[in-house]
């Protein structure tokens, strides 16, 4: 009875400290949201993108190392690096140009741009971005969490081959591969309407290839009144597009 006693004892009290925890880390992200370096067109997009429960879908903690891959304009970059910045580590690769004066401000003086190699372009005519070169290093190792929002979707099948081979080697083992992107419908064909969307289900089938396990997925972003026949950027469906939110796991 007593051995019972004890283990129920112990069991509480790593619920109430992982609940803890989890209140922790999304207070830390919301006073991220609440900074003043945010514009009212990325704070708009808040109720839409849902950060908070984005990141701790994904398990993000404040102490971990984490990278982010193609940041644009630095929408989540705004967010992760506050919440990093006092006991973990960000890193930013590959598309970093819209991001880089963010590392004048305190609450970024965690946050480290790397200089990778990587010569991407979009030759004439091609609607997907290439790598030259199929060996992508991402110069880091052992990391907790990768993050890519919204990016998959723009490179060649070749490419983003060589992109989750770089993911599966700068993780550390159990470490997390996060993707968000745009859904497109099963096997549809490309066109010009669907060239910023990919099928979740070959999105799956590839990053698995590179060694990845899935763990999980969520249906934050699903929308139903997203038909998936039209362009990401059309009014009809910009700012409400289905996303699929997968979580892979490094084993």
């Amino acid at each position: 009875m007593m051995k019972i006693l004890l283990i129920c004892v112990i069991a509480l009290s790593f619920s109430q400290t992982t609940l803890a925890a989890s209140d922790d880390i999304k207070e830390k992200i919301q006073s991220a949201m609440a900074s003043d370096l945010r514009t009212t067109k990325e704070t708009n997009r808040d109720q839409n993108r849902k950060p908070v429960e984005t990141l701790t879908f994904f398990g993000l903690q404040d102490y971990m190392t984490v990278l982010e891959l193609f940041p644009g304009g630095g929408w989540y970059t705004k967010i992760l690096a506050p919440v990093l910045n006092e006991n973990g580590k960000l890193y930013e690769a590959m598309g970093t140009n819209g991001i880089a004066a963010l590392s004048a401000y305190d609450d970024f003086s965690q946050m480290e741009i790397l200089d990778v190699k990587a010569n991407m372009t979009k030759p004439p005519g091609e609607l997907f971005y290439s790598l030259s070169d199929q060996i992508l290093d991402l110069g880091v190792s052992d990391l907790d969490i990768i993050f890519t929002f919204r990016n998959y979707h723009n490179f060649s099948k070749d490419t983003r081959a060589t992109i989750n081979e770089a993911a599966f080697n700068a993780l550390k083992s159990g470490g997390i591969y996060a993707v968000v992107d745009h859904t497109r419908r099963h096997m549809q064909a490309t066109s010009n309407e669907n060239r910023r969307r990919i099928d979740p289900v070959l999105a799956i089938k590839e990053i698995q290839a590179a060694g990845f396990i899935l763990e999980d997925y969520a249906t934050l972003h699903y929308r139903l009144d997203d038909e998936l026949r039209y362009e990401v950027g059309r009014k009809t469906v910009a700012g409400n597009t289905d996303r699929f939110t997968l979580k892979f796991r490094k084993p």
